[in-house]
This record gives C-alpha cells, sequence and structure tokens, in this order.
C-alpha cells in the first residue's frame, strides 16, 4: 500500500475535534494568505472541515468569486455546507469529498489552493502539495498552513503535558503524519517544484481564563474520548488509564490563574 493509502487522520472527528475547528477564521487562522485575495478569485479550500474558514474566504473574494471546499469526510463536509448556508453564502460555495493526493480537477484551474492544517495528516505531503500546485493556475497562489507539535509551548510547567506532547506525535507518526509540519513546510514546498515560496510563522496564544478553560477542556476529552485516543490505546501506545491521567493533567495546568499556551505554526505562500 502507498503511504497515501495508509495514512490515518489522528484527530478523527469528534465533538472535542471540532469544537477547536469551528474557532477557526481567516482572521486567525489564514491571516497571511487574506493580503493576496481578490474579488472574483476561484478558490479550492483543501481540508474544509466543518467550514469556518471556508465561508471568510467566500466573503473574501465575493463579488464574483466562487470557493470550492473539498475534504475527505462526507459527514463534516455537510456540516459544512449548513455552515455555510446559516452564513447565506450556499451560492458562492460548492463541496466535494476529495483525496489531496489526487485531486478530481483539471489543471490550472484555480487561482488559489488554500490547505490548513492538512499536510501534516497526510502520507506523501509532497506529493498532496504537487496536486496543489497542478490544479492552481500559473502566477496562481498555493497556500498552507501547519503546527509544529515539538513547538508548542506552554507555562506552567505540567509533567503531564510533557507526555501528552510526546505521546500525541508518537501516535500522528504511527498514523503515518508528520506532526511537526510546520518547520518543514518550506522544503516540502521546494521538494513538490515550487521554485518561489515566501515562508512564515505565526501563533495561536491562548492567555485568558477563558481561552485556558476552552482549550484545556478540550484537550482532555480529546485525550478520552476521539479517535486520538483510540488510536493511542489500540496502537500500544498508552493505556486508557494512561490517558485518563493526561486528561487529569490538562484539567489540572487548566486551573492554574497564570496559565498560558502557544501553538507555532509555520506558513507558505508559493506561487504556482
Amino acid at each position: 500500500m502507498s503511504a497515501k493509502e495508509t495514512a490515518v487522520y489522528t484527530h478523527g472527528h469528534h465533538e472535542s475535534v471540532l469544537r477547536s475547528h469551528r474557532w477557526r477564521t481567516a482572521a486567525n487562522s489564514a491571516a497571511y494568505l487574506i493580503g493576496g485575495l481578490r474579488p472574483g478569485m476561484s478558490v479550492l479550500d483543501v481540508g474544509c472541515g466543518p467550514g469556518t474558514i471556508t465561508a471568510d474566504l467566500a466573503e473574501l473574494v465575493a463579488p464574483g468569486g466562487r470557493v470550492t471546499a473539498v475534504d475527505a469526510a462526507q459527514d463534516v463536509l455537510e456540516q459544512a455546507a449548513e455552515y455555510v448556508k446559516e452564513r447565506g453564502l450556499d451560492g458562492a460555495v460548492t463541496f466535494a469529498a476529495a483525496d489531496v493526493h489526487a485531486l478530481d480537477f483539471p489543471d490550472d484551474s484555480f487561482d488559489v489552493v488554500h490547505a490548513h492544517q492538512v499536510l501534516q495528516h497526510v502520507g506523501d505531503p509532497v506529493q498532496a502539495l504537487r496536486e496543489m500546485r497542478r490544479v492552481c493556475r500559473p502566477g496562481g497562489i498555493v497556500a498552507a498552513r501547519d503546527a509544529d507539535y515539538a513547538a508548542m509551548t506552554w507555562y506552567p510547567a505540567e509533567p503531564g503535558l510533557d507526555e501528552w506532547q510526546s505521546l500525541y506525535r508518537r501516535v500522528a507518526r504511527a498514523n503515518g503524519g508528520e506532526p511537526d509540519a510546520g518547520r518543514r513546510l518550506l522544503s516540502w514546498a521546494k521538494a513538490a517544484g515550487f521554485t518561489e515560496v515566501a515562508s512564515s510563522a505565526t501563533a495561536w496564544c491562548y492567555a485568558t481564563p477563558e481561552e485556558i478553560a476552552w482549550w484545556s477542556a478540550l484537550w482532555a476529552d480529546r485525550t478520552t474520548a476521539s479517535a486520538y485516543a483510540s488510536a493511542a490505546t489500540g496502537g500500544g501506545h498508552a493505556t486508557a488509564a494512561e490517558l485518563a491521567a493526561v486528561a487529569a493533567s490538562w484539567h489540572r495546568w487548566g486551573a492554574a490563574p497564570d496559565a498560558w499556551f502557544s501553538v507555532l505554526n509555520g506558513e507558505i505562500l508559493a506561487r504556482a
């Protein structure tokens, strides 16, 4: 079997995962791309998830623009379509199931091809970028942004979160992905044949009591109830009791009055 066939989406689509994904907007997750968007552009949003960024992209290329949103999970596509409809943008967005390694679109189909937190989960990120380049028109933009798990940092120290960080990276790699994707995006883009690549990095930072409560609770839930939890126990990486201890660490850390967490994200804007 090829790498793309064996890679598994580590997070899955448990409510605790979508709780995080629905928080994402173009402003907080694609600011590096916004300046390159214009009315009338056609955009391919790869791995659209629940559609919050997709809807923002549709607004940013209006009037006259269109967004095609693709994901590998049909149930998530249905949720995204419902969200886009609630935003009154269903006429500007179309949805389809797709594999980024082999996109079912002709060459030179889009002005912009965007993927947020996708390449860390695929079996062959270089091939994915080649496909994103193929369907992007000459002179168009291929944009990708991915977190870097080894670069995540927090305060105060909590040994259970050190174990979480190590465990998550083991599970993600066993699933065929690369959790430290952020630092590799530039290298992958060059390997995919891009010669004009602007690379940057930005961070999500959670520091208010509300943000800390939200972030710690969703990761505690992911640790015991999501596809990641199943992969951790099923792959022999951790026992259910060990996952419960890590979840308790998330709650304990989240109760600290001075808790702070930062997620570093690598970004690339590559010209097709």
